[in-house]
């Protein structure tokens, strides 16, 4: 296979229809700039409700996509799910990632594996904040297990909304032209930066470079933390038009 060619493997929800559009989104767009081209594999993992005891038991899938797309040899995975990592305790997703790697490789297909969980803790890193708001579709004691484990990470969430929507493909669904109006709702002068969607599900690249416009301020999402470790672990130089400040060239 020439190495201009990389195979993008996504371990998914059974009910996620939003990875498989962002991620392919940002990268296509990126074709358009540089001469490097994707193709796109997806296995699904069973969950239809966002509560903890299917995101427990959809995790426990994860083993079994890995293997799967490593049979394709995908060059890196990326694991969708950022609400099922956090669920499983502070700093998960560096087990995660090594567990699903180490299956990769007992099957022949030694391949990076990109949780969207670590992508966004290291993307706030990366581009050096500290203090940050926080939009997330799930319910309230969900989105506050998230804020703890982003503040576990060691960042300030000064303030977040959590939108409280139960069913994941309801979750697919959100207006993302409804996002700007809710972070206008929420003190961002103080901050370094505005995850502007905590899930890969919840739809957000559209509005992206308009937060960014009326916010003045740096906006990361899961999605487009994902995309960027990928590129990262592809060697490949971070860049991708329209999707904002992390992936503009500067980092």
């Amino acid at each position: 296979m020439s190495k201009n060619l990389y195979r993008i493997g996504q371990i998914v929800p059974s009910s996620n229809t939003t990875m498989e559009t962002e991620i392919p989104a940002m990268l296509l767009a990126r074709q358009q700039i540089r001469p490097e081209r994707f193709t796109f594999h997806s296995s699904r993992m069973r969950m239809k409700k966002v509560v903890k005891s299917e995101l427990a038991a959809m995790d426990a899938e994860s083993d079994r996509c890995a293997v799967e797309l490593s049979d394709a040899r995908v060059d890196v995975l990326g694991y969708a799910c950022l609400v099922a990592i956090m669920a499983m305790g502070h700093g998960y997703h560096r087990q995660s990632e090594r567990r699903l790697k180490a299956h990769t490789a007992v099957n022949g297909g030694d391949a990076p594996v990109i949780t969207s969980a670590g992508a966004l803790v290291d993307a706030l890193k990366i581009i050096g904040a500290k203090r940050i708001v926080v939009v997330a579709p799930y319910m309230k004691p969900l989105t506050e297990l998230v804020v703890d484990y982003i503040r576990n990470e060691g960042y300030d969430v000064v303030d977040y909304r959590a939108l409280e929507i139960p069913d994941n493909l309801d979750v697919g669904r959100h207006d993302p032209a409804r996002l700007p109006q809710i972070v206008s709702e929420m003190d961002t002068r103080d901050v370094d930066a505005i995850v502007l969607s905590a899930c890969v599900q919840m739809p957000s690249l559209p509005v992206v470079a308009r937060v960014e416009a009326m916010t003045r301020k740096p906006v990361v999402t899961a999605a487009i933390a994902t995309t960027y470790a990928m590129l990262k672990a592809l060697d490949l130089e971070p860049v991708v038009p329209g999707a904002g400040t992390l992936l503009s060239g500067a980092y």
